[in-house]
């Protein structure tokens, strides 16, 4: 409690990065971290693909440079009908966290 804001978001920022690089990690190679096809942990994921435009400006970094394989996935994955219809767009996404930091007064 007694850091500086902006080390803090440093800080969290970081650790972010470092749990996408752990997932991109285990993804590996893989189109899916299933395998070949489309599995359990990619339907649990794919709903915070959506979300990396918003983390990428609020957190002011770039997925395909710090993640590139993560940043594909999420690609090949919204390129399936069944994902993309079933996804909310990321920009209406960051507009509403944009709307919750105000309110919240975290701007």
């Amino acid at each position: 409690m007694t850091t500086k804001v902006e080390d803090q978001e440093a800080a969290g920022k970081k650790d972010f990065i470092d749990t996408l690089k752990l997932m991109e990690g285990e993804l590996g190679d893989k189109p899916y971290f299933g395998g070949e096809t489309l599995g359990y942990v990619d339907v649990a994921l794919l709903p915070y693909c959506c979300w990396f435009y918003t983390y990428e400006n609020i957190l002011n970094f770039s997925l395909e440079a710090d993640c590139p394989k993560l940043n594909a996935y999420c690609k090949r994955c919204l390129q399936k009908e069944s994902v993309s219809k079933s996804l909310e767009d990321p920009k209406k996404i960051y507009d509403f966290a944009l709307k919750l930091r105000k309110k919240l007064g975290v701007e």
